[in-house]
């Protein structure tokens, strides 16, 4: 693992059915001590109920904190961000989810539409050219709409369990590379 910062807290903020066990968002909630958002529902999901679990999880954030989202859990971070653009500090979206495209489960609908503005903090997105959850086009849009860098991670499906992403060690260097941003803005902010 690269070494990380030790200026930022970590939130993690899962997607939709939350992260099991072997999923790499719970391997690096241990590896990284970070504060887990604990949502009410997690089967059919509520914006609102969403930005508060985000919101209590900050809460405990002793220092800056980075969020580390995955697929839903990005479109969430997004929207908490044109609420509150202040409370992060960066964040890594992994694999974010297209609330718009055909066939969204019904499940998602109140995530749309998706936020179209900046982030007010710094942020990448990792994503897969084989994501069945957000094709290609739509993840270089979505990184456009929040103007931040897209990595891409070649033929990594949802960057999950089912796509081999148990604990994702190469991931950590992504991290790294928010934390740097991060921490740079904080000092041209200073």
């Amino acid at each position: 693992m690269t070494r990380l910062s030790e200026d930022f807290d970590y939130i993690i903020q899962p997607g939709w059915r939350n992260s099991g066990p072997t999923h790499w968002q719970s391997h690096w909630a241990d590896k990284l001590n970070a504060i887990r958002v604990q949502n009410d529902n997690w089967e059919t999901p509520q914006l609102e109920d969403w930005l508060h679990g985000l919101d209590r999880a900050l809460d405990q954030a002793r220092r800056p904190a980075i969020v580390i989202a995955h697929s839903l859990g990005c479109i969430a971070t997004a929207h908490y961000a044109l609420r509150h653009p202040r409370r992060i500090a960066g964040a890594l979206l992994v694999a974010p989810a297209d609330v718009e495209r055909a066939f969204v489960p019904r499940e998602l609908m109140p995530f749309a539409p998706l936020p179209r503005l900046p982030l007010p903090f710094p942020a990448l997105v990792a994503a897969s050219d084989t994501d069945p959850f957000c094709q290609p086009p739509r993840s270089a849009r979505l990184a456009g709409y929040w103007g931040c860098p897209i990595r891409w991670l070649p033929g990594a499906g949802h960057i999950n369990v089912d796509s081999g992403h148990h604990q994702w060690e190469d991931g950590f260097a992504l991290l790294e590379a928010v934390n740097r941003r991060a921490a740079l803005h904080r000092q041209l902010a200073a």
